[in-house]
């Protein structure tokens, strides 16, 4: 985008010192008119630059912003876990149960075998 401008404003240099060296009189209007729709193509490249950087900003904004409800919600995850794993510890569940009347055994289960 840049180059164009830079060639349209050599050119234009280069006309216009040709313009004075020869003695003919230079007409900026004219070359204004000549070049109206590709410095209007330009403005319109412009416009889509500006907007492309905004919404790009936007999603990285937008991307930063997940990643720390990510990193919120992996401590909360790993929060319940440790509590789920501290409660169904065989001494923690033996003294919720305790209330119910329930009781943790002292010998291991027997083993009933049927008749073979």
């Amino acid at each position: 985008m840049f180059r164009e401008l830079v060639k349209l404003m050599k050119v234009f240099t280069y006309r216009m010192k040709m313009a004075i060296l020869s003695g003919e009189e230079f007409d900026e209007r004219k070359m204004l008119a000549n070049n109206l729709r590709f410095i209007l193509f330009l403005a319109l490249l412009a416009v889509f630059y500006i907007a492309n950087t905004r919404y790009a900003e936007r999603n990285m904004r937008q991307i930063n912003n997940l990643n720390q409800n990510l990193k919120e919600l992996r401590w909360q995850y790993m929060t319940a876990k440790s509590k789920l794993m501290y409660r169904s510890k065989q001494s923690e569940v033996a003294k919720m149960v305790k209330p119910l009347g329930l009781e943790e055994l002292n010998e291991p289960p027997k083993k009933i075998v049927i008749g073979q």
